[in-house]
């Protein structure tokens, strides 16, 4: 990261079942870089995008602000009301709700780094939200 809160994010196209938008941040995912991802989610879902697949292959870390980013783009691709960004633990807090919810259906993840993995793991995200390893795998998992 050069210090000026800019994280590389590419995007491309897949289809499926549905069409999908393959969301590739490089690098931390961290305080400094989170609203980048969720200002990549909003954008796409304002042009459409309702499935989206996070690959996190080129994630070096995750912080708690990362976790944040990942469930407010799962509520904006569910249509529900976003939790303030600036709001600190109390975004993080909301996460809770979705635990018991099962799996999210339009946004899942694909290859995460150890690091990454690792966090996933530890906050409970692998109960929220599907991980795969395999592209044409996490391509087939999105239906209607």
């Amino acid at each position: 990261m050069n210090g000026d809160n800019f994280m590389e994010i590419t995007v491309t196209q897949a289809q499926g079942l549905v069409p999908i938008s393959v969301v590739t941040p490089h690098g931390a995912l961290d305080a400094s870089s989170y609203k980048n991802l969720i200002q990549k989610g909003q954008e796409l879902h304002s042009a459409g995008t309702r499935y989206l697949l996070l690959d996190l292959s080129e994630t070096t870390f995750m912080s708690s602000a990362g976790v944040v980013a990942l469930h407010t783009i799962a509520l904006m691709l569910r249509g529900e009301e976003l939790p303030d960004s600036e709001s600190g633990w109390e975004a993080y807090k909301k996460i809770d709700r979705d635990r018991d919810t099962g799996k999210q259906k339009y946004l899942k993840l694909l290859n995460p780094t150890p690091n990454v993995d690792k966090i996933l793991t530890m906050t409970g995200f692998k109960n929220i939200l599907e991980v795969h390893n395999d592209l044409e795998e996490a391509v087939a998992s999105f239906d209607l």
